[in-house]
């Protein structure tokens, strides 16, 4: 996303998401969804950003 409006309320610096502001680390995305992969999630390794979009 070369003309990025970046979210200032979602950082990100997943670089490989089609929805990373290449200028800053924002996503450029209005809202995102957050899960999980874990039955039950005891670290922050276990949720994952489930908008990302692979570039």
């Amino acid at each position: 996303m070369d003309k990025c409006q970046a979210n200032k309320a979602i950082r990100c610096t997943v670089t490989q998401c089609a929805n990373h502001c290449t200028t800053s680390d924002y996503c450029a995305l209005d809202t995102i969804t957050v899960g999980t992969h874990e039955t039950n999630p005891t670290q922050c390794k276990c949720t994952d950003c489930e908008s990302f979009c692979c570039k």
